[in-house]
């Protein structure tokens, strides 16, 4: 006889009793992203915070099951470029001066529920303002303090004096003066240091803005910030510590020069031509375009120099994410949620497809390929031996991929934080 399981409200808090307990998850059927097709039916076996066995020719006795029929299951999705403390709000221009690092990590707490409650299990934040709020959270959701995905933080994004992730540009002279603590640094000297710096208070990704950007007050959103050799300091001292290192880069300079430096991720990539296209193909970077935010963030809602930004770089954003489909680049999944609301990190999935995807190929990005992405071969797949991140959507999102909109089950780590009612 089946034990349906009811919705357990912020389960993460009762984890430690939850893994004592061997589940049974079984649906109408769960989606191979290795093979590209759903298999039927669904019998997943969780032991601990592990899946133990896929599909097995008997149950374990005593096991607790979870009944999800009409459902299709998933591996916990993975966005690679998210900000849970940042939401674009009135006076968020002026938050650097007013915010305090706690204020920040306190702010993301609800975004983080909401973003696992959509289903994403796994994050990259790629630089959440100050005091290291980000990995403040990474901590207090590993303990089990609050709900909310894993979290990979960035710390400090590094920029040059005046660039794009530059929190003072834009303010006063001395109002928030730079330093290479809060990521402000110039010249291979201290971009090493900067980078150190946040290794050494907790980050487990660097963030480099190479270029320009849109919500910034500095110059056209394509224009290269960071040298070649300075490009190349970040990456060679990231990867000597172990990390990933991920460069915003809209303008086609930029983006190749970043390639070129070795840099693992290229955010946004707005300005890809052709050449930029084989370069990134050459070196095997991965790279992440923003398609839902095209349409989230009006540039009616910005100050004047950024809704100019905007409107020039979209129509070029949408031609290199096809640019990036047809040269059969690493595709990976990420989102920049925080500019539009936390919880809608799945829109992108539509947006994706409206731009000429598949549904599967953007399953992928958002699996596998971040897993390859974020060094995290422990998750992306419904397999035994992986962690036990397991969603579930009513009915075949290979088929219709706006199903992934409307999450109706969350596991992470073998915890259940969302059942159907």
């Amino acid at each position: 006889m089946n034990n349906a399981l009811p919705a357990l409200a912020l389960a993460g808090l009762l984890a430690p009793a939850a893994w004592a307990e061997t589940l049974v998850v079984e649906a109408d059927g769960y989606v191979d992203v290795v093979a590209g097709r759903v298999v039927s039916p669904a019998v997943i076996v969780v032991e601990g915070e592990k899946i133990a066995a896929v599909n097995p020719a008997s149950r374990p006795a005593g096991a607790r099951t979870v009944a999800l029929p009409g459902h299709v299951l998933l591996p916990g999705l993975m966005d690679d470029h998210v900000h849970l403390n940042y939401i674009i709000d009135e006076g968020w221009e002026t938050e650097p001066v007013r915010f305090t690092g706690a204020d920040f990590a306190l702010r993301a707490i609800p975004h983080a529920e909401k973003t696992l409650q959509a289903g994403f299990t796994t994050v990259r934040d790629l630089g959440t303002g100050l005091g290291f709020s980000d990995v403040a959270l990474m901590k207090a959701i590993d303990r089990g303090w609050v709900a909310g995905p894993r979290v990979i933080p960035a710390g400090h994004a590094l920029s040059t004096t005046g660039g794009h992730c530059d929190q003072s540009t834009g303010l006063g002279p001395g109002i928030v003066p730079p330093d290479f603590s809060s990521g402000t640094a110039d010249g291979v000297d201290e971009v090493l240091k900067a980078v150190r710096y946040q290794v050494k208070h907790g980050a487990k990704v660097i963030k480099i803005c190479a270029t320009a950007g849109v919500l910034s007050f500095e110059g056209p959103a394509g224009a290269q910030q960071y040298s070649l050799e300075e490009l190349r300091a970040a990456v060679d001292e990231a990867h000597r510590h172990g990390l990933r290192i991920a460069a915003h880069a809209h303008g086609t300079e930029g983006i190749i020069a970043s390639s070129e430096a070795g840099i693992d991720s290229i955010e946004h990539n707005s300005m890809m031509t052709d050449e930029a296209a084989a370069i990134i193909l050459k070196n095997g970077n991965f790279v992440t375009p923003n398609m839902h935010l095209i349409d989230a963030l009006d540039p009616a809602s910005l100050p004047p120099l950024l809704a100019q930004k905007q409107r020039y770089l979209a129509p070029l954003a949408v031609e290199s994410f096809q640019r990036a489909l047809k040269n059969g680049l690493k595709v990976a999944f990420g989102t920049d949620a925080g500019v539009f609301p936390h919880g809608d990190n799945a829109k992108e999935f539509t947006a994706r497809v409206k731009h000429g995807d598949t549904p599967l190929n953007a399953i992928r990005s958002a699996t596998i390929v971040n897993a390859e992405l974020l060094d995290t071969p422990d998750r992306g797949r419904i397999e035994a031996g992986l962690l036990a991140d397991v969603i579930a959507v009513a009915g075949n999102p290979l088929e219709d991929v706006r199903l992934l909109e409307d999450v109706r089950f969350v596991m992470k780590g073998g915890v259940v934080y969302k059942a159907p009612q």
